[in-house]
Protein backbone atom coordinates (compact mmCIF):
# COMPACT_ATOMS: atom_id res chain seq x y z
CA UNK A 1 0.00 0.00 0.00
CA UNK A 2 1.29 3.17 -1.07
CA UNK A 3 2.24 6.20 2.00
CA UNK A 4 0.53 9.13 0.97
CA UNK A 5 1.48 12.50 2.67
CA UNK A 6 -0.09 15.94 2.65
CA UNK A 7 -0.26 19.18 4.93
CA UNK A 8 -2.56 22.21 5.73
CA UNK A 9 -1.43 25.19 7.31
CA UNK A 10 -3.34 26.52 10.34
CA UNK A 11 -4.08 30.29 8.61
CA UNK A 12 -7.76 31.34 8.29
CA UNK A 13 -10.59 29.32 8.43
CA UNK A 14 -11.69 26.13 6.48
CA UNK A 15 -13.59 26.79 3.52
CA UNK A 16 -16.01 25.08 1.02
CA UNK A 17 -12.91 25.01 -1.75
CA UNK A 18 -10.27 23.51 1.01
CA UNK A 19 -13.66 20.58 1.76
CA UNK A 20 -14.25 19.84 -2.31
CA UNK A 21 -10.24 20.04 -3.05
CA UNK A 22 -8.42 18.30 -0.35
CA UNK A 23 -10.28 17.35 2.85
CA UNK A 24 -12.53 14.92 0.34
CA UNK A 25 -9.98 13.55 -1.57
CA UNK A 26 -8.30 12.98 2.05
CA UNK A 27 -11.23 11.15 3.73
CA UNK A 28 -11.26 8.72 0.58
CA UNK A 29 -7.80 7.98 0.57
CA UNK A 30 -7.80 7.16 4.20
CA UNK A 31 -8.92 3.70 2.86
CA UNK A 32 -7.19 3.34 -0.22
CA UNK A 33 -3.35 4.45 0.95
CA UNK A 34 -1.22 4.56 4.37
CA UNK A 35 -2.11 8.32 4.80
CA UNK A 36 -0.08 10.60 6.84
CA UNK A 37 -1.83 14.22 7.33
CA UNK A 38 -0.22 17.39 9.16
CA UNK A 39 -1.23 20.44 10.41
CA UNK A 40 1.97 22.35 9.66
CA UNK A 41 2.17 24.65 11.78
CA UNK A 42 5.44 25.81 11.58
CA UNK A 43 5.26 27.01 7.92
CA UNK A 44 2.85 29.29 9.41
CA UNK A 45 5.53 31.03 10.83
CA UNK A 46 7.20 33.16 7.60
CA UNK A 47 5.00 35.79 8.36
CA UNK A 48 3.95 37.48 11.85
CA UNK A 49 1.92 36.04 13.88
CA UNK A 50 0.46 36.18 17.36
CA UNK A 51 1.61 32.84 19.32
CA UNK A 52 -1.95 32.65 21.01
CA UNK A 53 -3.80 32.42 17.80
CA UNK A 54 -1.69 30.47 15.97
CA UNK A 55 -1.94 27.94 19.00
CA UNK A 56 -5.62 28.23 18.87
CA UNK A 57 -5.70 28.12 15.72
CA UNK A 58 -3.95 24.82 15.02
CA UNK A 59 -6.25 23.57 17.29
CA UNK A 60 -9.18 24.84 15.58
CA UNK A 61 -7.90 23.32 12.44
CA UNK A 62 -7.33 19.74 13.34
CA UNK A 63 -10.83 20.03 15.21
CA UNK A 64 -12.60 20.73 11.59
CA UNK A 65 -10.33 17.84 9.92
CA UNK A 66 -11.94 15.80 12.18
CA UNK A 67 -15.46 16.92 11.81
CA UNK A 68 -14.75 17.05 8.21
CA UNK A 69 -14.08 12.99 8.43
CA UNK A 70 -10.69 12.56 9.06
CA UNK A 71 -10.14 9.76 11.05
CA UNK A 72 -7.29 9.34 13.79
CA UNK A 73 -8.25 5.57 13.64
CA UNK A 74 -7.90 4.81 9.64
CA UNK A 75 -5.05 7.31 9.20
CA UNK A 76 -1.98 9.11 10.93
CA UNK A 77 -2.56 12.68 11.81
CA UNK A 78 -0.52 15.00 14.05
CA UNK A 79 0.78 18.45 14.61
CA UNK A 80 4.23 19.22 12.82
CA UNK A 81 5.75 21.41 15.43
CA UNK A 82 5.44 18.51 17.80
CA UNK A 83 7.41 16.35 16.26
CA UNK A 84 11.41 18.14 16.72
CA UNK A 85 12.47 16.15 13.74
CA UNK A 86 10.91 18.05 11.07
CA UNK A 87 12.96 21.14 11.94
CA UNK A 88 16.02 18.28 12.26
CA UNK A 89 15.59 16.97 9.10
CA UNK A 90 14.87 20.63 7.65
CA UNK A 91 18.36 21.70 8.41
CA UNK A 92 19.96 18.76 6.37
CA UNK A 93 17.59 19.13 3.40
CA UNK A 94 18.75 23.46 3.57
CA UNK A 95 22.34 22.15 3.23
CA UNK A 96 21.51 19.43 -0.02
CA UNK A 97 19.38 22.23 -1.68
CA UNK A 98 21.30 25.32 -3.61
CA UNK A 99 20.55 28.20 -2.94
CA UNK A 100 19.50 29.39 -6.85
CA UNK A 101 17.10 26.24 -6.06
CA UNK A 102 15.41 28.02 -3.45
CA UNK A 103 15.45 31.60 -5.00
CA UNK A 104 13.85 30.55 -8.29
CA UNK A 105 10.97 28.61 -5.96
CA UNK A 106 7.83 30.92 -7.75
CA UNK A 107 6.08 31.08 -4.25
CA UNK A 108 8.99 32.80 -3.04
CA UNK A 109 8.82 35.61 -6.08
CA UNK A 110 5.53 35.87 -5.31
CA UNK A 111 5.50 36.51 -2.02
CA UNK A 112 8.53 38.14 -1.54
CA UNK A 113 7.72 40.83 -3.96
CA UNK A 114 6.82 44.70 -2.93
CA UNK A 115 7.29 43.65 0.75
CA UNK A 116 9.48 45.57 3.23
CA UNK A 117 10.75 42.29 5.12
CA UNK A 118 11.30 39.21 4.05
CA UNK A 119 11.79 36.42 6.27
CA UNK A 120 14.29 34.06 5.49
CA UNK A 121 11.90 31.50 6.40
CA UNK A 122 10.21 31.90 3.39
CA UNK A 123 13.15 31.45 1.48
CA UNK A 124 14.00 27.94 2.84
CA UNK A 125 10.33 27.32 3.12
CA UNK A 126 10.43 24.20 0.44
CA UNK A 127 13.17 22.34 2.93
CA UNK A 128 11.17 22.35 5.18
CA UNK A 129 8.14 21.20 2.98
CA UNK A 130 10.53 18.00 1.91
CA UNK A 131 11.68 17.48 5.11
CA UNK A 132 7.72 17.00 6.24
CA UNK A 133 7.51 14.88 3.06
CA UNK A 134 10.76 12.51 3.26
CA UNK A 135 11.10 12.02 6.89
CA UNK A 136 7.97 9.33 6.12
CA UNK A 137 9.13 7.65 3.18
CA UNK A 138 5.85 9.03 0.98
CA UNK A 139 5.33 7.61 -1.86
CA UNK A 140 3.07 10.15 -3.22
CA UNK A 141 2.05 13.58 -2.77
CA UNK A 142 -1.57 15.28 -3.48
CA UNK A 143 -1.00 18.25 -5.03
CA UNK A 144 -2.36 20.93 -6.98
CA UNK A 145 -0.72 22.50 -9.91
CA UNK A 146 0.89 25.51 -7.55
CA UNK A 147 2.58 22.93 -5.54
CA UNK A 148 3.72 20.73 -8.00
CA UNK A 149 7.44 23.07 -8.61
CA UNK A 150 7.85 22.40 -5.10
CA UNK A 151 7.78 18.55 -5.13
CA UNK A 152 10.13 18.66 -7.97
CA UNK A 153 12.02 20.50 -5.69
CA UNK A 154 11.78 17.50 -3.29
CA UNK A 155 12.48 15.01 -5.81
CA UNK A 156 16.22 16.58 -6.58
CA UNK A 157 16.89 17.19 -2.74
CA UNK A 158 16.27 13.41 -2.22
CA UNK A 159 18.07 11.49 -5.48
CA UNK A 160 21.15 14.23 -4.72
CA UNK A 161 20.91 12.91 -0.87
CA UNK A 162 20.71 9.85 -1.49
CA UNK A 163 23.76 9.92 -4.59
CA UNK A 164 25.73 11.71 -1.90
CA UNK A 165 25.19 9.18 0.91
CA UNK A 166 23.48 6.45 -0.22
CA UNK A 167 20.17 5.17 -0.44
CA UNK A 168 17.98 6.66 2.35
CA UNK A 169 14.81 8.51 1.13
CA UNK A 170 12.00 7.66 -1.21
CA UNK A 171 11.70 9.82 -4.05
CA UNK A 172 7.74 10.80 -3.93
CA UNK A 173 5.50 11.67 -6.90
CA UNK A 174 3.44 14.56 -7.22
CA UNK A 175 -0.47 13.72 -7.76
CA UNK A 176 -2.52 15.85 -8.75
CA UNK A 177 -5.95 15.25 -7.34
CA UNK A 178 -9.03 14.44 -9.38
CA UNK A 179 -11.37 17.52 -10.96
CA UNK A 180 -13.36 19.65 -8.69
CA UNK A 181 -10.43 20.82 -6.72
CA UNK A 182 -10.49 24.42 -7.80
CA UNK A 183 -13.20 26.33 -6.40
CA UNK A 184 -13.34 30.00 -7.19
CA UNK A 185 -14.48 32.92 -4.77
CA UNK A 186 -18.42 33.40 -5.56
CA UNK A 187 -17.68 37.81 -5.48
CA UNK A 188 -14.77 37.17 -7.40
CA UNK A 189 -14.71 33.99 -10.05
CA UNK A 190 -11.15 34.93 -11.42
CA UNK A 191 -10.16 33.96 -8.14
CA UNK A 192 -9.76 31.26 -5.68
CA UNK A 193 -11.76 31.36 -3.12
CA UNK A 194 -9.46 31.73 0.04
CA UNK A 195 -9.03 30.46 3.74
CA UNK A 196 -7.34 34.12 4.76
CA UNK A 197 -10.73 35.99 3.48
CA UNK A 198 -12.55 35.00 6.91
CA UNK A 199 -15.62 37.77 6.30
CA UNK A 200 -15.54 37.58 2.79
CA UNK A 201 -18.94 37.23 1.50
CA UNK A 202 -17.23 35.50 -1.41
CA UNK A 203 -15.53 32.51 0.76
CA UNK A 204 -18.07 29.73 2.03
CA UNK A 205 -16.81 28.72 5.62
CA UNK A 206 -17.44 25.34 6.87
CA UNK A 207 -18.95 26.78 10.11
CA UNK A 208 -21.36 29.45 8.38
CA UNK A 209 -24.71 28.98 9.62
CA UNK A 210 -26.93 27.79 6.61
CA UNK A 211 -28.90 31.22 6.79
CA UNK A 212 -25.13 32.80 6.14
CA UNK A 213 -24.81 30.04 3.35
CA UNK A 214 -27.98 30.63 1.51
CA UNK A 215 -27.40 34.52 1.77
CA UNK A 216 -23.59 34.04 0.50
CA UNK A 217 -24.67 31.82 -2.59
CA UNK A 218 -27.65 34.20 -3.44
CA UNK A 219 -25.21 37.15 -4.00
CA UNK A 220 -22.54 35.23 -6.09
CA UNK A 221 -21.49 36.75 -9.32
CA UNK A 222 -23.10 34.97 -12.53
CA UNK A 223 -23.16 36.47 -15.61
CA UNK A 224 -25.66 39.04 -16.98
CA UNK A 225 -27.51 36.85 -20.07
CA UNK A 226 -29.29 34.23 -16.98
CA UNK A 227 -28.13 31.10 -19.17
CA UNK A 228 -26.80 28.48 -17.43
CA UNK A 229 -23.58 26.43 -19.09
CA UNK A 230 -20.36 25.57 -18.47
CA UNK A 231 -17.90 28.04 -19.82
CA UNK A 232 -14.91 28.83 -17.85
CA UNK A 233 -13.72 31.62 -20.09
CA UNK A 234 -16.72 33.46 -21.15
CA UNK A 235 -19.36 32.87 -18.17
CA UNK A 236 -16.53 32.23 -14.59
CA UNK A 237 -19.43 32.97 -12.28
CA UNK A 238 -22.17 30.59 -13.65
CA UNK A 239 -19.35 28.13 -14.16
CA UNK A 240 -18.11 28.18 -10.67
CA UNK A 241 -21.25 27.09 -9.39
CA UNK A 242 -21.71 24.57 -11.78
CA UNK A 243 -17.68 23.32 -10.59
CA UNK A 244 -19.15 23.32 -7.28
CA UNK A 245 -22.64 21.83 -7.72
CA UNK A 246 -20.55 18.86 -9.93
CA UNK A 247 -18.01 18.13 -7.45
CA UNK A 248 -20.56 17.95 -4.51
CA UNK A 249 -22.41 15.56 -5.91
CA UNK A 250 -19.81 13.36 -7.90
CA UNK A 251 -20.39 14.89 -11.08
CA UNK A 252 -18.72 16.87 -13.93
CA UNK A 253 -19.75 20.52 -14.00
CA UNK A 254 -21.00 19.96 -17.05
CA UNK A 255 -23.66 16.93 -16.36
CA UNK A 256 -24.44 19.35 -13.37
CA UNK A 257 -25.92 21.89 -15.62
CA UNK A 258 -28.56 19.16 -16.63
CA UNK A 259 -32.15 20.09 -16.40
CA UNK A 260 -31.06 23.92 -14.57
CA UNK A 261 -32.49 26.15 -17.60
CA UNK A 262 -31.60 29.77 -14.85
CA UNK A 263 -29.49 30.40 -12.52
CA UNK A 264 -32.26 30.58 -9.21
CA UNK A 265 -32.60 26.61 -10.14
CA UNK A 266 -28.98 26.35 -8.53
CA UNK A 267 -30.04 27.37 -5.12
CA UNK A 268 -29.62 23.60 -4.02
CA UNK A 269 -26.10 23.97 -4.24
CA UNK A 270 -25.53 25.27 -0.09
CA UNK A 271 -27.24 21.80 1.18
CA UNK A 272 -25.90 19.90 -1.60
CA UNK A 273 -21.98 20.79 -0.43
CA UNK A 274 -21.70 21.94 3.64
CA UNK A 275 -21.67 19.06 5.71
CA UNK A 276 -22.86 19.21 9.52
CA UNK A 277 -19.31 20.01 10.13
CA UNK A 278 -20.60 22.84 12.75
CA UNK A 279 -22.19 20.33 15.79
CA UNK A 280 -19.49 17.48 15.32
CA UNK A 281 -16.78 20.72 16.14
CA UNK A 282 -18.69 21.77 19.13
CA UNK A 283 -18.84 18.08 20.05
CA UNK A 284 -14.95 17.76 20.01
CA UNK A 285 -14.55 21.31 21.54
CA UNK A 286 -17.38 20.72 24.73
CA UNK A 287 -17.15 16.93 25.06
Amino acid sequence: MARVFSGIKPTGSVHLGNLLGALRNWVIMQDEADAVYCVVDLHALTVRHDPAELRAATLSLTQMLIASGIDPQRCTLFVQGHVPEHTECAWVMECTASFGELRRMTQFKDKSEGTDFVSGGLLTYPALQASDILLYDTDQVPVGEDQRQHIELTRDIATRFNSRYGETFVVPEAVIPPAGARVMDLQHPENKMSKSDDGAQGTILLLDEPSVVQKKFKRAVTDSDGEVHYDPTLKPGVSNLLSILGAATDRGPEAAADGIERYGDTFVVPEAVIPPAGARVMDLQYP
